[in-house]
């Protein structure tokens, strides 16, 4: 019997008791008094942990039909989710903010003194998103993401950027329903845009206005989405899917519609509200100019780097960083036979050497992607000396959209879904095959693919976590995990007889330093996109196309790209912490282990789950 009935059944015993007595005429025989009920039960702090985050997952999901398709939840309950996209209106962003608020007032109810192990790491992690997270929602009334990215319209930013290639590489199509559900999801497309437009326009009200040089990007990437209906890729690659899974019905002519009559329209209406835009736009790069900047830039840093590092601290690194990293290249370098200019200099003459280029053909970007394929295989066999736990997903490597390639990130990660039907996904970008020479693309993989976000990302949904945090991402710890990954790959011995290949280690490194000096070049020294341009290639060597790029991301995600060194510094120097506490007895695979099975945490909670895997092993 559950506790409820036998709640019932005392209350009904106590009833029947009262009116037996009131009824009697004369004393009758003594009656045994009611057993008391059973106390309430309260649940202990762990228990109203563990419910707690589920109830923030279902929120999550709640708020996010495209969340719940990349996690592969669209289906039985959540069937609905896969018809629908965000609501990206001021109001609905009013209502996430109130929600957010609520959540941390609901964690923050529980007793977080009787909390240990991994209910602690989960308590701190999910405090520290939800603290920063309602901090930059009252403080910042611009943007996304709180004190993450100021401008709701750019080259990086918007449902314009996201939503076609969410549809074309999420969004399974396996029966005519999912091919309605895509129908649907492409009208919303529509109103989703419009509702980014109603928030752009308040914050132009604001002062905030992106650069120009971010106008003209974003108005190229938003060109290419304007076409005749057939030659869409909303359209087509909904062809593609029902040919594929030989589904039959109207559903191009469908989308074709939808596309004329509510998506290229609502294209229209940013590209003319960003042309407008123009007259009043200025050459700054960094955020400066905005609202309350300084406390925005702040907010970034602990939100991406999750430190309390100012930015002169984080600049100084990145400048160390470079100095001891260019001198390590430079022997390689004059080994080698390159001797001439600076290390940057020589790297440039790497990236323009034919003999390491792929041809920028189809025959040679399929020729890279093979490349790359063999890569992961090689380095999948050396993982289990390093790990004693390895993830079950498996890893795809595609090509970026050309859509969206102009103005993407190089390479990026999807991670797979909760139910396994999407593996992973390691995107390149290869709308220019001279800026990926050959030896510049291992250390990419290592760090897209195995050891790193796949590993990271794949093991982190298979532990046993709660769901909010198996589905969570927190670019210190995973983007400093990836460029740590690169650093292992070097001490696994792959670049044994190939030292070209270890320049491609080395100007990556490069790369995440600079990012360090140049990110708060920007937005805490007010320098210009043409100076950080020209320092990042002074540092890492890149093409003046790729470090263009890079710069003007930076510009608008201000912050996320000081994490990946900061993170990997913490990866190293933990791991010198324990091999130092252990001696003899540190395990390289049970460092490894112990550090991903925490799942992503800010650094400083990382720390704390070091020194438990210390103390365990020290036993």
């Amino acid at each position: 019997m559950d506790r409820r009935h036998l709640l019932l059944s005392a209350g009904a015993s106590l009833a029947l008791a009262g009116c037996a007595v009131r009824a009697a005429p004369k004393p009758v025989a003594a009656v045994a008094p009611p057993a008391p009920a059973p106390l309430p039960v309260v649940p202990t702090p762990q228990e109203q942990l563990s419910a707690l985050l589920d109830q923030i997952f279902k929120e999550t999901l709640d708020q996010s039909p495209e969340f719940v398709t990349a996690l592969g939840l669209d289906s039985g309950d959540r069937a609905q989710a896969k018809f629908k996209l965000s609501d990206a209106s001021l109001a609905a962003g009013e209502k996430d903010k109130a929600l957010t608020a609520d959540q941390l007032r609901r964690l923050k109810a529980i007793d977080r003194s009787a909390l240990s192990g991994l209910a602690a790491v989960n308590y701190d992690t999910v405090l520290f998103s939800l603290q920063n997270a309602a901090e930059g929602n009252r403080r910042f009334n611009y943007g996304s993401n709180g004190g993450g990215q100021p401008y709701v319209l750019s080259q990086l930013t918007g449902s314009y950027q996201g939503t076609p290639d969410f549809l074309g590489s999420t969004h399974v199509i396996e029966t005519a329903t999912d091919a309605d559900a895509y129908l649907s999801r492409l009208e919303a497309f529509g109103s989703q845009m419009d509702q980014e437009l109603e928030r752009a326009r308040h914050d132009v009200g604001l002062g905030v206005i992106p650069p120009d040089f971010v106008i003209e990007r974003t108005l190229t990437q938003m060109k290419g989405l304007v076409s005749e209906p057939a030659a869409s890729p909303l359209v087509s690659q909904l062809a593609t899917k029902l040919k594929a899974k030989n589904i039959s019905g109207d559903q191009v002519a469908q989308a074709s519609v939808l596309y004329r009559d509510k998506v290229r329209p609502a294209i229209e209406r940013q590209m003319a509200f960003m042309k407008g835009l123009q007259p009043k736009a200025v050459h700054d790069a960094g955020i400066g100019r905005l609202p309350d900047s300084q406390a925005y830039y702040e907010l970034a840093l602990r939100q991406s780097t999750t430190t309390n590092l100012t930015p002169a601290q984080i600049h100084q690194i990145g400048l160390e960083q470079a100095k001891e990293l260019s001198a390590r290249a430079d022997t390689i370098l004059r080994k080698e036979g390159y001797t001439r200019g600076t290390v940057a200099q020589r790297i440039q003459g790497l990236y323009r050497a034919k003999k390491y280029l792929y041809p920028n053909t189809d025959a040679g970007k399929a020729k890279l992607l093979v490349d790359l394929n063999a890569q992961v295989q090689a380095m999948s066999k050396r993982l289990p000396d390093y790990f004693g736990i390895l993830p079950k997903a498996p890893l795809e490597i595609k090509r970026v959209p050309t859509f969206i390639e102009a103005g993407a990130p190089g390479g990026y990660y999807n991670q797979p879904t909760l139910d396994g039907s999407r593996p992973g996904i390691y995107w390149i970008n290869l709308r220019d095959t001279a800026e990926y020479p050959s030896w510049s693309l291992p250390t990419l993989t290592y760090h897209e693919g195995v050891p790193g976000h796949h590993l990271h990302l794949s093991l982190q949904q298979e532990t046993d976590l709660p769901m909010i945090r198996r589905a969570s991402f927190l670019s210190a710890y995973g983007e400093g995990w990836a460029l740590y990954a690169e650093l292992l790959a070097k001490e696994m011995g792959v670049y044994e007889n190939d030292p070209i290949g270890e320049i491609g280690y080395l100007q990556s490194a490069l790369f995440r330093s600079g990012r360090l000096v140049v990110d708060t070049g920007l937005h805490a020294m007010g320098w210009s996109r043409e100076k950080a341009i020209a320092t990042m290639r002074s540092i890492d060597g890149s093409p003046e196309t790729a470090a263009a790029t890079e710069i003007e991301r930076y510009c608008v995600w201000p912050g996320q790209a000081c994490s990946y060194m900061v993170g990997k510094l913490t990866w190293v120097r933990l791991r010198e912490k324990a091999k130092a506490a252990l001696g003899d007895r540190f395990d390289i695979r049970a460092f490894h282990d112990a550090g991903l099975q925490s799942g992503s945490t800010p650094l400083t909670v990382l720390e704390s789950v070091i020194d438990a895997y210390i103390a365990r092993a020290k036993g």
